[in-house]
């Protein structure tokens, strides 16, 4: 049974399990960053590979970037003196931003295929248009199954806040 003297230990784990997330989130981003700059480098700028690369290098810089604001930003010893209604306020907040994400993770998806698509008629460089929608089928997947998973993951904690609230 959950009583109200948990909420600093449900909050601490919350804040513990964003702050891994946002570690995830960066390792991906790193390994992306220094697989696809290796091959941006030996890839002919001609080729669909080159293209695929080089956006892979800039949609992992910008991940970089969010993965460390997310974890300079989590502070897993400081949110353990939120009330509940603040915690379940900063609950329902991240869980409306993942379903947020998993909506632009599923049009990162679409706009690869159309890219993809638009590539069979483009009567120049049709091998950027393959590349970057490649990429963004690639990215877009990862992003897809990272914020869904963190979304169920994370709003397992729902519950516990909810069981606390007076009947």
């Amino acid at each position: 049974m959950i009583d109200l003297a948990d909420l600093p230990l449900i909050n601490h784990a919350r804040e513990l399990l964003v702050e891994r997330g946002m570690g995830v989130l960066g390792t991906w981003a790193l390994l992306n960053l220094v697989v696809s700059g290796y091959y941006v480098k030996r890839t002919d700028a001609r080729t669909e590979a080159h293209h695929f690369h080089l956006m892979n290098v800039a949609w992992n810089v910008v991940n970089t970037l969010l993965a460390t604001w997310g974890i300079l930003q989590a502070h897993p010893n400081q949110v353990t003196t939120l009330t509940l209604a603040e915690s379940l306020a900063a609950q329902f907040t991240f869980e409306k931003i993942l379903v947020l994400n998993v909506g632009l993770d599923a049009a990162y998806l679409c706009v690869g295929s159309w890219l993809r698509a638009q590539a069979s008629s483009a009567a120049q460089r049709p091998e950027r248009l393959l590349g970057f929608g490649r990429s963004l089928w690639v990215q877009g997947g990862f992003l897809l199954l990272f914020d869904a998973g963190s979304y169920l993951v994370y709003h397992q904690y729902a519950a516990d806040l909810l069981a606390l609230l007076p009947q």
